[in-house]
């Protein structure tokens, strides 16, 4: 028995110490690093005669793999808190629910819930600020928290965030 674990810790060593040729050179590719990601923020009023939803195109090129991720801008005691949609709010009439969805070409932004929309204070539709972040899928990593934005803008190192509208 003393024989063949001996055998096989020296085959072992053998196959791992062995090389071979290296392959041939990869494709010459471009000057590394990480792409950026870019963000814009937008103020939009959720009335009857736009379904109650805003529909904004990026500007600019995002890829299938890219995601996107929305806030919105909360107040609390003054502090201005951006918060990960979806958000749901509980009213006395229902639920009223701040969402998004996304493709390749646009970001559409929309209040859902079980609330009658027509009779929702202004508060709750109008003046809403949104910042639209599109995180490049080369930088998607597990240790970010998304729902954290200012974690997010640090961690993808987004200095300026554009204003529409």
């Amino acid at each position: 028995m003393k024989n063949i674990i001996y055998l096989l810790t020296i085959v072992s060593f053998a196959f791992v110490s062995c090389d071979g040729d290296p392959g041939p050179p990869g494709l010459p590719g471009e000057d590394g690093g990480l792409i950026v990601a870019d963000a814009f923020e937008i103020e939009i009023d959720f009335t009857e005669e736009n379904n109650y939803e805003h529909t904004e195109s990026y500007g600019f090129e995002v890829f299938q793999y890219d995601v996107v991720l929305t806030y919105i801008l909360w107040e609390d005691n003054g502090q201005e808190i951006w918060r990960l949609i979806p958000q749901d709010i509980y009213l006395n009439e229902g639920v009223l629910t701040y969402n998004y969805d996304f493709t390749q070409e646009d970001v559409r932004i929309f209040i859902d819930g079980t609330v009658d929309f027509s009779l929702l204070e202004s508060r709750w539709t109008q003046n809403q600020v949104f910042r639209v972040v599109v995180v490049p899928a080369d930088n998607v990593d597990a240790s970010i928290d998304f729902s954290n934005y200012n974690n997010v803008i640090q961690s993808l190192n987004i200095k300026d965030v554009r204003k529409l509208k």
